[in-house]
């Protein structure tokens, strides 16, 4: 049993810091692929990026499972002093991530014609697409297994590695959109072959950057890798998590086709403040991910102690920066708003509905650590549950309330989802701490 490191606070924001820098690079990547192809003066090329990406993401944001399974089975693994495990979790999780995103390539025209039937779009958008993605979707091998390689970074403490792999990916696809579209003239493909190229290298740092997994023969331990119990208890975390990953992806996309009911105007206000919830969760990402590897770390090492520290302590820093994320919206949110539109009605209505930004900052942030809370101690049987019973509700509320109360009902439900999911984690959290003491 690895001896526990001491809990700081200097140690939780060495986790969380570069991960809150790593997520603010991702608007910017989005901004520039736009501005790129804006250049080209046409309105196709900008809905044919913008709609490939979408499609491509949506895909992957499931696979987000890999990603915080392997965290917090690392983690533990790390924790219990286990390096032969915490290697051969990484093993499993590239290997995963490379056969999913080869059965990505095999089935794109599959994919491509349900994205479209769901999301049609003009022919010459949708052609342009098309394009866009036979091209990207060869980087899915990549990108799926860059979620394990993620994980295993967090879960040992090395999130300086997640900011450089980061930054690697996003300035390479920069560099490449500048040089392919407005230099090379390659146009939508030349966003697609500067991203498949900034996927596929980064992938290559990513293995790099985790060497220390792969310094012995660990890794390679095909006994161990492929062990049924070991790929049961696997399967079962990363099936939970995917599971409670779609939920909340419907309730998300829920709450945006229920928005477009509205009309144009308070769809267009929704949107723009959806900009600020995104914005809460790369903030409250970091101090996330913090429990996730902490929490799972004290699980591996057996001491409810260093759990309970583990928790609170990061919970911490997590409500100041929910606090000064509040203050923030609310003091600098119309200022921001009058920036991101012109229309003066959706000027009004985005004011109108800022309060209910400001206050899901800070209540909001319950469900947030207590999922990386139960990610770290591979709670995600109740992770699942939970999460179905609140999005269940949350539903309920929009059938009943949305038709007589409108975007307030909608912003209401959007509150009461996230307060749910805190408050059903929050009870069962003595269970987590009980089944450590058991084990223990």
């Amino acid at each position: 049993m690895a001896k526990p490191q001491p809990l700081t606070d200097r140690r939780i924001l060495k986790i969380a810091v570069p991960i809150v820098l790593a997520n603010l690079t991702v608007p910017i990547l989005g901004a520039v692929d736009t501005g790129v192809v804006g250049q080209m003066g046409a309105a196709a090329p900008i809905g044919a990026v913008g709609l490939g990406a979408i499609i491509l993401a949506s895909i992957y944001w499931i696979f987000g499972f890999l990603r915080m399974g392997t965290t917090g089975l690392v983690a533990q693994a790390t924790g219990a002093g286990d390096l032969a495990e915490s290697g051969a979790i990484l093993t499993r999780g590239i290997m995963i991530g490379l056969v999913a995103g080869s059965v990505m390539v095999l089935g794109q025209v599959l994919i491509t014609h349900a994205a479209f039937r769901i999301a049609p779009a003009s022919a010459e958008v949708e052609g342009l697409a098309r394009d866009y993605l036979r091209i990207r979707i060869w980087g899915a091998p990549a990108t799926i297994a860059l979620y394990a390689v993620n994980g295993w970074l967090i879960a040992t403490e090395r999130t300086r590695g997640v900011l450089v792999l980061q930054l690697w990916m996003n300035g390479l696809n920069i560099a490449l959109d500048l040089w392919f579209v407005l230099g090379l003239g390659w146009g939508v493909q030349g966003v697609a072959v500067a991203t498949l190229i900034a996927e596929v290298t980064g992938l290559a740092l990513g293995l790099w950057l985790c060497r220390a997994a792969f310094s012995g023969a660990q890794w390679r331990d095909w006994p161990r890798v492929f062990d049924r119990v070991r790929l049961k208890r696997m399967w079962s975390v990363n099936s939970d998590i995917m599971l409670r990953t779609i939920a909340l992806q419907g309730a998300m996309t829920g709450f945006l086709f229920t928005s477009a009911g509205f009309g144009d105007v308070e769809l267009a206000a929704n949107q723009i403040l959806w900009q600020f919830l995104m914005l809460t969760a790369y903030a409250l990402d970091g101090f996330a991910f913090a429990a996730e590897a902490l929490v799972g770390q004290a699980v591996g090492a057996r001491s409810v102690g260093l759990m309970r520290r583990a928790s609170i302590r990061a919970s911490i820093w997590a409500f100041g920066a929910a606090v000064v994320m509040a203050l923030g919206f609310w003091g600098f949110g119309p200022w921001v708003i009058e920036l991101m539109a012109t229309d003066t009605d959706v000027r009004a209505a985005a004011r109108a509905f800022l309060p209910y930004v400001v206050a899901l900052s800070v209540v909001g942030l319950a469900a947030y650590m207590l999922d990386g809370i139960f990610i770290g101690a591979t709670g995600t049987r109740e992770m699942r549950n939970t999460v179905i019973l609140a999005v269940a509700i949350y539903g309920l509320v929009i059938w009943l309330t949305v038709p007589i109360f409108g975007n307030h009902a909608l912003w209401t439900a959007l509150i009461l989802l996230n307060v749910l999911r805190g408050v059903f984690l929050g009870a069962l959290y003595p269970r987590l701490e009980r089944r450590v003491e058991v084990h223990g």
